[in-house]
């Protein structure tokens, strides 16, 4: 072995002997002058505290910190000065050990190379006064001359701490002026300290379950009873007070998040930034970290795919507010559930911030929500919004702008069948929309854009109106709402229309009955009866019945317009068809409401004259009651009987008349929901003038003429001019008295005729042949010369069998003579 080699290993064991020999001696020393070194310990500390260290034992560890000497202190307290009138005690241990350089130890000071909290209470306390039992802890520098009177006492410096231990202690930091309350359950905590000349440096893992982390204790807190692991990088720079920790890996709960914060100590209150970024989270984990303000929201909404979340907090440990938080996020291909409904497949960029308009106080009101790019399916209906704003949490707005472009059949799945079902067609929807949120759902929506619709076919199932090819074009404005380039086609009716509503959006939540749909009409041809479930009333019952909201069922809420909205219509048709009725030139004005139809006026043509029609059709179960006024101008009266079913009448029909009809009639009665007149439901007055006329084969005349007229041609009786007066009574017409002159015969009759039983009508026919009466141009002469003659009194009534029989009226005479009566009495009074 080398000479060199020798000494070396001489040497080498001489130093550890040596330091066997020194940590034999500091802890011997410490033994058998535990008092001393309690006494120096508390001295030390004290030095550098404004409170009181008190220590109930010391005991040395031996071997447990080698090669530095390592003492037990056992129930250790420290309070700062005030503690008597707060009772927050800083720090309660039931076992810290120590470890120091021995070699410091012996020359009289204490250098602390490690020191371990077990089974202890850490309270950092602020009360409402701004003071805290951290001003324990000396602030700044001694003065030069109490340094230099430190030194000179020989009573040693202040202590340096190279390794932190915490193992189950309860640490609290509870700031009552400040409204804020960090508190954990630390499991474990261990940490190593350097000391470069520019501050200090730690390295600290950590094992801790939050118990409060409330950054304002009136919103509730965050990470609350999360189990948090992982490392922390800290550095302290002395010269601008900072402390900043290094962005780490770190468990909350389950999931993993990289976390980096820094702290400004030197300015006051000290302000703090935090940095947090996730790269999966689930939406649930997610709200379940947050505040319960935020969390409670976040709740009523899911997010089927994890997230990648980053968020920072900025704030300070004064004042009491919240610190600013900013949450960015972004998902792809997800599914959405909120409480208006489900979304498939969506994606989006999302922004969350609660200092929404900067210089304004950080909280629910001054945030908002932001989603970009967005786009995703509802129902099998995709859409897409560039830029979706929720602001003030407090009251949310949202606003945003939503495109879409879908096969209208894709609607049924928002309606259910009620009360639109749609079948062909393509929807393009381009709207900017502005809400109120209540209840997590948008509320009063202000629209502005357009909805177009091409080559639908759909139904209005509850009035059982089927529409084939339609189109339209909705536009949305401030305040109105306009429909242009609709068409309409229902069987072989064609209908092109052009709306406005006043208002729309207003009333639309308000009051839908006061809604008014102005509609301009033009059609080439109109069918009415494929119109008719616009009169019927409806024919279905809808699946649930509901109060009215105005955050919710679509479908709800426009069968509550369609049902209450009035309809105000302008019509201009070329041709109009209603099973045998034709007319041309159509001009019409009325109203639809959710009790009927008003007909404000209705000018056409038909049968070459004209007809004005005024009234009402009111929807009533199986049928609809009508009440209208007509006025017939110069209409062919075979033609207007024929398209008008003979009105009933089964004895005169069209064929038995020719001439042209001028007339008025004020009439009310039932039509059926497939537009047939009710039999016997026809109740008013019609009176008629019918120039340049003839009777042709009508059978009653015909069956007097046969006996009293066998010479005559009853089979075509015409007259110069004919008018008179019905009383409509149901199934019983009553016919005032009237004159009737013609080619064949002269007639006055009066009575009733019935549509089933009691048919009492009174004829006088004189048997003189007026077929010259025509050349007599004194109309007074004429007069009294038509019922010269002989004169038959007949009596149209029912017979035995139920048919109309005509004999000779035996009362005739008794009731000429008591109207002669009356006549003379009305004369003499």
């Amino acid at each position: 072995m080398p000479k060199w080699f020798k000494i070396t290993l001489k040497v080498v064991g001489g130093i550890i002997a040596l330091i066997l020999l020194l940590f034999i001696a500091a802890t011997l020393y410490i033994t058998f002058n535990k008092q001393k070194v309690l006494t120096l310990i508390t001295q030390t500390v004290n030095k550098s505290i404004d409170g009181k260290l008190v220590i109930g034992e010391l005991d040395p560890t031996f071997f447990s910190a080698f090669p530095n000497v390592a003492v037990s202190l056992k129930n250790v307290s420290l309070k700062d000065n005030q503690w008597a009138k707060h009772k927050h005690t800083l720090l309660r241990a039931g076992d810290v050990e120590v470890a120091v350089n021995a070699l410091s130890l012996i020359g009289g000071s204490v250098n602390i190379q490690k020191i371990s909290i077990n089974n202890a209470s850490i309270d950092f306390f602020t009360d409402s006064t701004g003071y805290s039992n951290t001003a324990v802890f000396k602030k700044g520098k001694p003065k030069p001359e109490d340094a230099e009177k430190e030194k000179d006492d020989d009573e040693g410096a202040a202590a340096i701490i190279k390794r932190i231990d915490l193992n189950k202690v309860a640490f609290a930091l509870d700031n009552q002026k400040a409204n804020k309350l960090f508190s954990f359950y630390i499991n474990s905590l261990k940490g190593k300290v350097d000391y470069p000349s520019e501050g200090w440096k730690a390295k600290i893992n950590l094992d801790t379950k939050v118990k409060s982390l409330a950054f304002n204790t009136k919103r509730g807190s965050f990470i609350k009873d999360k189990q948090l692991r992982g490392p922390f990088d800290i550095q302290y720079t002395e010269k601008d007070g900072v402390i900043t920790v290094a962005p780490n890996k770190l468990n909350i709960g389950e999931d993993p998040f990289i976390i980096g914060a820094k702290f400004e100590t030197a300015k006051d209150p000290v302000k703090f930034t935090i940095n947090i970024k996730v790269d999966e989270l689930l939406w649930k984990h997610a709200a379940d970290l947050l505040a319960p303000n935020i969390a409670a929201k976040l709740n009523m909404f899911s997010i089927s795919k994890p997230l990648a979340v980053t968020t920072s907090l900025v704030g300070d440990f004064g004042g009491g507010g919240d610190p600013a938080i900013n949450v960015r996020c972004k998902v792809a291909n997800t599914t959405l559930k909120t409480p208006g409904g489900v979304m498939e497949n969506c994606s989006f960029n999302g922004l969350f911030t609660n200092g929404y308009a900067k210089g304004q106080e950080l909280g629910d009101e001054n945030s908002a929500i932001g989603l970009y790019n967005f786009t995703g399916n509802y129902k099998e209906m995709p859409f897409t919004m560039d830029t979706v704003t929720i602001v003030n949490l407090d009251k949310p707005i949202a606003t945003g702008a939503f495109r879409s472009k879908f096969d209208v059949a894709k609607l049924n799945n928002v309606f259910e069948g009620d009360p639109l079902r749609f079948t062909n067609g393509v929807a393009d929807l381009n709207l900017h929309y502005k809400a109120d949120i209540v209840d997590y759902q948008l509320n009063k929506p202000v629209f502005r854009g357009a909805i177009n619709i091409k080559n639908a076919d759909m139904t209005y199932v509850p009035r059982g109106l089927n529409l084939k090819n339609s189109s339209l074009s909705l536009y949305f404005t401030d305040n109105d709402l306009l429909f242009k380039n609709i068409r309409l086609q229902s069987g072989r009716s064609v209908v092109n229309m052009d709306g406005r509503v006043k208002n729309f959006l207003n009333l639309y939540y308000k009051d839908p009955e006061k809604m008014v749909l102005t509609w301009y009409v033009r059609s080439p041809q109109l069918y009415l009866g494929e119109f008719l479930g616009f009169l019927n009333k409806k024919s279905y019952v809808r699946k649930v019945q509901k109060k009215r909201t105005n955050n919710g069922n679509l479908a709800e809420q426009l069968n509550d317009v369609f049902e209450k909205a009035t309809a105000e219509l302008h019509m201009l048709v070329e041709k109009v068809y209603y099973k045998k009725f034709l007319a041309t030139d159509a001009i019409a004005s009325a109203e639809l409401t959710d009790n009927g139809v008003n007909i404000n006026s209705i000018s056409l043509k038909h049968a070459g004259g004209s007809l004005n029609i005024s009234g009402r059709v009111v929807p009533d179960g199986k049928s609809n009651t009508f009440d209208i006024k007509t006025k017939v101008g110069n209409v062919n009266i075979s033609t207007f009987f024929y398209a008008f079913d003979n009105f009933g009448l089964s004895s005169l029909t069209s064929k038995n008349l020719t001439g042209y009809l001028n007339s008025n009639a004020s009439v009310k009665g039932r039509i059926t929901n497939e537009g047939s007149l009710v039999p016997r439901s026809v109740f008013g007055t019609l009176s008629f003038d019918l120039k340049k006329g003839a009777l042709k084969s009508f059978d009653p005349i015909k069956s007097v003429g046969k006996f009293a007229f066998p010479f005559r041609d009853l089979d075509n009786i015409t007259f110069q001019q004919l008018n008179g007066t019905f009383d409509l009574r149901g199934e019983k017409i009553n016919i005032r008295p009237m004159q009737i002159s013609s080619s064949v015969l002269n007639i006055d009759l009066a009575g009733v005729y019935s549509l089933g039983t009691g048919t009492n009508i009174a004829i006088d026919v004189p048997l003189r042949n007026p077929k010259d009466d025509y050349k007599i141009t004194d109309p007074e002469e004429r007069r009294k010369k038509r019922m010269k003659g002989i004169v038959l009194h007949l009596l149209a009534a029912d017979g035995d069998d139920g048919k109309i029989k005509i004999k000779l009226n035996k009362n005739r005479k008794k009731d000429k003579d008591k109207d002669d009566e009356d006549s003379k009495e009305k004369e003499a009074k």
